[in-house]
C-alpha cells in the first residue's frame, strides 16, 4: 500500500562513432515503463526482468547474443546513463576466445 513505484528504461546497442542508438531503431519494444510493487524492486530487479525478456527473444527467434545496454531512470525516462539509477551493459563473448 503506497509502495509502488513507477521506473523508465531504454535497451540501446552501440552504433559505431555516433555512439549509442536504441535497440530496434524507433520500435517501442524496448523502452517502456515498470511499475514495482515493493521497495525490493529496484532498479536492479527492472533491469533484469527487461534482460530475461529480451534474451528469451534472442533464443526463441535463434539469434545470437547481442552487445547492449539497459538504463532505467526513477520515473520518466532521462537523456542516458548520466541521469539514470541504474546502467548495465551485456557484451556477450568478452574475454573469450
Amino acid at each position: 500500500m503506497g509502495t509502488e513505484r513507477a521506473w523508465a528504461y531504454r535497451v540501446e546497442e552501440p552504433h559505431g562513432s555516433a555512439g549509442w542508438r536504441p535497440l530496434g531503431g524507433r520500435s517501442p519494444r524496448w523502452r517502456g515503463r515498470i511499475t514495482t510493487d515493493t521497495p525490493r524492486q529496484g532498479p536492479e530487479y527492472v533491469a533484469a526482468l527487461v534482460l530475461t525478456d529480451l534474451v528469451t527473444e534472442w533464443r526463441v527467434n535463434g539469434i545470437c547474443e547481442q552487445h547492449v545496454r539497459v538504463i532505467v531512470w526513477a520515473g520518466e525516462e532521462g537523456t542516458g546513463p548520466e541521469d539514470s539509477v541504474f546502467t548495465v551493459e551485456i557484451q556477450p563473448h568478452v574475454g573469450t576466445e
